[in-house]
């Protein structure tokens, strides 16, 4: 007898059997007092408490950025200041009032508010005259009910121009 070709065995994931169904879900429900009732709607109030510990995060590290932003302006504005009234022909009480006005423009006027300013000629231990800006007073916060809580104090100086 002549026989034909052979045909392969047929493959295990045709087979119709538990094992060839390896994601089947079990049908029984869970039991009642199992843990995954006792932890129903945890996710909900983790994720609340981690959103909120993030953004008070945020809010600090932008406050931190913030207030090393206007102190550098401050500090450049009192820089400013003390240049504009080391020049021969400017009083040098001039500077404080140039500060005040670089800080608003470059800032706000409320910023520029809550600074006090004062300018006033130095000798330094070499004998130069130095014009001295000293600005002090506290910045606006991110959070604007919690008032102008972030100290400042900085000086400028600038060697007086001869006359």
């Amino acid at each position: 007898m002549v026989e034909g070709p052979r045909r392969p065995p047929p493959l295990a994931s045709s087979r119709r059997g538990p094992a060839a169904r390896p994601f089947h879900r079990l049908a029984t429900p869970p039991l009642a007092g199992s843990r995954r009732d006792g932890q129903r709607g945890a996710a909900v109030v983790e994720f609340v408490f981690v959103s909120v510990l993030v953004v008070v995060l945020l809010l600090a590290v932008l406050q931190v950025a913030v207030y090393v932003h206007l102190r550098n302006v401050v500090t450049a504005s009192a820089q400013e200041g003390a240049r504009f009234a080391a020049n021969a022909d400017v009083p040098a009480s001039a500077g404080a009032d140039r500060t005040v006005a670089v800080v608003a423009r470059a800032t706000s006027r409320q910023t520029a508010d809550g600074l006090v300013c004062s300018s006033a000629l130095e000798t330094d231990p070499s004998g130069l005259r130095l014009v001295v800006v000293r600005c002090s007073g506290a910045v606006p916060t991110l959070l604007a009910g919690l008032g102008s809580l972030l100290p400042v104090e900085v000086t400028g100086r600038a060697v007086e121009e001869a006359a």
